[in-house]
């Protein structure tokens, strides 16, 4: 993705701190052939700090994503925050291999972050996406009845299965107890 939104241009700051400001929606992660967010909403915070030798990126995400719940498929609000730092080096030819270290060929100018951004919020997400109100109780869903009524019949199996202990394993246990 080329898109000189993302880029920060360096080559006439002053060494030290300079901060730069984005705001990522979700055209921001269509770009990238990513559609499993609702909608996005994230503020994404960037401290350059400009070094004589090399330069250091701190990144810090905050906002939202809407995604849809693994379990019941409802769409809810999911708060981002992310942080990520990054050192920038310079070389003979551009590197970026290393997910903490950009190397940028001797006579650039700028460095583009998208990536760094879209990776950073991207990562954020749990790998399971629970709505807060299935975790809370509070949800109500056909897809949560059904499991509800589903699930109840294998917590009895379970608890069965745990009852009907094998005595020999009980007459060892209790071994390890009497010290």
């Amino acid at each position: 993705m080329k898109n000189r939104d993302y880029h920060i241009p360096f080559s006439g700051l002053k060494d030290g701190k300079h901060h730069f400001e984005f705001a990522l929606d979700n055209t921001f992660f269509t770009t990238y052939a990513f559609e499993e967010f609702n909608a996005a909403h994230i503020q994404v915070s960037v401290v350059l700090n400009k070094l004589s030798t090399f330069m250091e990126l701190d990144f810090k995400a905050t906002g939202s994503v809407n995604i849809n719940c693994d379990t019941t498929n409802e769409p809810f609000d999911l708060p981002i925050e992310a942080a990520i730092e990054l050192v920038v080096k310079f070389g003979d030819e551009f590197d970026n291999e290393n997910e903490s270290l950009l190397v940028l060929p001797h006579g650039e100018h700028q460095v583009d972050v998208a990536q760094y951004m879209y990776e950073m919020v991207v990562l954020a997400v749990p790998a399971k996406r629970v709505h807060p109100g299935v975790l809370d109780g509070s949800l109500e869903s056909e897809v949560l009845e059904t499991l509800e009524k589903l699930g109840v019949k294998e917590l009895k199996e379970q608890k069965e299965e745990i009852e009907e202990t094998d005595p020999r394993w009980d007459a060892l246990k209790k071994l390890l107890t009497d010290k």
